[in-house]
């Protein structure tokens, strides 16, 4: 049964349908004229409404208005005794349903007004589905954006206000035009796709707001798709992720820092110092051996901060000669030298707006490193071969697995230079001190290799993992990553085991493994797996490769205080 109004100056026509839609089931009142229908609105509210045309001094086209005005949702039917093409249009445009003209046979009333009632129902359904959407929208603490194809903004929640400054009044507008106050990390996201088609996912960037203090966020994008798969724009979802990420650095819980593995108390600490990095335009020099993991440091020191978004140019000093090392870094123009037969742009150049990293910088010659010099302290160069000086905006990062102290007393690096680059110092730990690491890098690797041989190895053997905690590691990480992958290759079951190890293993699992074996085990063994864990019984146990039962009858054999 519906509730419907009946609005016409001639009786006899209220009373034809109130008579036919009520034989219907429904429930009818009637209206002689406009106030009384408006009246009858503000009092109650009808599925359907029939409103003739010409009610006295006033309209049906002025009643439908009325309707529009106060946003109900009854379904209104025009009915007229003198249709035309533009009575038709004027009240489908103020959004009329549908209109019949006079006489009304009983028939054509009924087929348009189970018309009408139906076409009410979808449109109920469907405000109960927006409304559920918004309600969902506007509870979501994450920030939301809808853009449609054109990049033009189609919904804010309230959230974004919050995490982005973004507020209802923005609706409309171009998302690109917006000015955020921050690194553009959403707008590239949502750019990508736009022009893809396909989802985006950025973790935990670092969002800079002006005003603000340092906010990291984790953002997606996903395209937003019709029911007939068609496009039609994309959701971009911000998740503010500042308090997890302080939380975890105060407690130094994490294991990784954008590609580093590691929760060592010295990784730690480089993690830290990379976030503080991040946005000072410093130059940084990283050292350590090789195999450590220098280029990944310089990685996340470029995209944790400003410059992520512009080019990270890589160069190994090491690997060109002294020549064309100085055409790589800064260019050269056509005829500068033999067989330089056109121009050429520079790494330097490239780099403009981002980042350089000079790996090996400790082997550059004594001209290089002059020249160099220049460069760091104007950021301007010449190309070989013109004298046009090229002013860039660049970020310097230079590693070495040199001693460059014991080079510059020996008068083979300049002085000048390596304190240029040396304004902040990055040491990363060679894996002989961060043995507590082993599990966790154990872990990544054994799911990349997973991934790249299409196999399910779960883990390693006891066997193994003593024989991984006793090898001093020369090679650092790269040599465990190496010996993981030789594993892969031969191990046809789910655990590694020490068969699968390279040959030179084969001599430490007799020799040193066997010092590890836990009835020989001596206090001080024990007590430095524990320091190393930070007290973390189970954590001490994985580094001895033994179980956790035989961990606590150690500690009680020895009397070991672990508080």
């Amino acid at each position: 049964m519906a509730k419907i109004l009946v609005v016409d100056d001639e009786e006899s026509i209220r009373f034809t349908f109130e008579s036919f839609l009520s034989d219907e089931g429904h429930d009818i009142d009637t209206a002689a004229d406009f106030q009384k229908a408006v009246d009858r609105i503000s009092e109650t509210d009808y599925d359907l409404i029939f409103a003739d045309i010409i009610l006295g001094g006033k309209t049906g086209i002025d009643l439908l208005q009325e309707i529009k005005k106060r946003k109900l949702r009854s379904v209104v039917v025009m009915v007229t005794g003198y249709p035309n093409i533009e009575t038709a249009s004027d009240a489908v445009r103020l959004g009329a349903f549908d209109y019949i003209p006079k006489p009304v046979r009983p028939d054509t009333l009924i087929h348009t007004a189970t018309l009408a009632l139906q076409h009410k129902t979808l449109q109920d359904k469907t405000e109960q589905y927006r409304s559920n959407l918004e309600a969902i929208f506007r509870s979501v603490k994450d920030a939301i954006v809808t853009v449609d194809s054109d990049m033009l903004v189609l919904e804010i929640n309230d959230a974004a206000r919050q995490i982005c400054r973004l507020d209802r009044s923005h609706i409309g507008n171009s998302f690109a035009s917006l000015s955020l106050e921050c690194n553009g990390k959403c707008l590239d996201a949502l750019q990508k796709t736009i022009a893809s088609k396909k989802g985006v996912e950025v973790s935990r960037a670092e969002c800079k707001l002006t005003g603000q203090l340092r906010q990291v966020v984790t953002l997606s994008t996903s395209p937003l798709l019709d029911s007939n798969n068609n496009f039609s724009g994309a959701v971009m979802v911000i998740r503010d992720e500042t308090r997890l990420t302080n939380l975890e650095r105060d407690l130094k819980e994490r294991q990784q820092h954008q590609n580093i593995i590691g929760h060592n108390e010295k990784m730690q600490k480089i993690y830290t110092l990379i976030e503080d990095l991040s946005d000072v335009l410093t130059s940084v020099l990283i050292t350590g051996e090789s195999g450590t993991g220098k280029e990944l440091v310089a990685d996340a020191i470029h995209y944790s901060g400003e410059r992520s978004s512009g080019p990270l140019v890589k160069v190994n000093c090491s690997a060109l000669s002294e020549s064309l090392l100085e055409s790589e870094l800064f260019g050269h123009v056509k005829g500068a030298f033999t067989g330089a037969d056109k121009n050429k742009v520079g790494r330097f150049q490239k780099a403009d707006s981002g980042t350089i990293f000079l790996d090996e910088i400790g082997d550059i010659s004594p001209r290089m490193q002059l020249r160099l010099l220049r460069v760091l302290q104007e950021m301007v160069f010449e190309r070989v071969g013109d004298s046009t000086p090229i002013k860039v905006d660049v970020r310097v990062i230079a590693a070495t697995n040199q001693d460059l102290v014991k080079k510059v007393t020996q008068g083979e690096f300049r002085e000048d230079l390596y304190y240029r680059l040396k304004v902040v110092e990055i040491l990363v730990p060679p894996l002989r001190d961060r043995m507590d690491d082993i599990p966790v890098l154990v872990e990544h690797f054994i799911q990349k290799f997973n991934g790249k041989f299409n196999k399910h190895i779960d883990a390693i053997s006891e066997g193994v993992q003593r024989v991984f905690m006793a090898y001093h590691w020369p090679g650092n990480v790269r040599e465990l990553e190496h010996t993981l992958e030789h594993a892969f290759v031969l191990c046809r079951q789910n655990t590694i085991d020490r068969e699968h190890l390279p040959v030179h293993f084969s001599d430490i699992s007799s020799r040193q493994a066997s010092s590890l074996n836990a009835n020989e085990m001596d206090p001080e063994t024990v007590r430095d797996a524990l320091r190393k864990s930070g007290g973390n019984k189970a954590k001490a146990a994985r580094l001895l490769g033994i179980n956790v039962r035989t961990i606590f009858r150690k500690i009680e054999k020895y009397n070991i205080n672990v508080d």
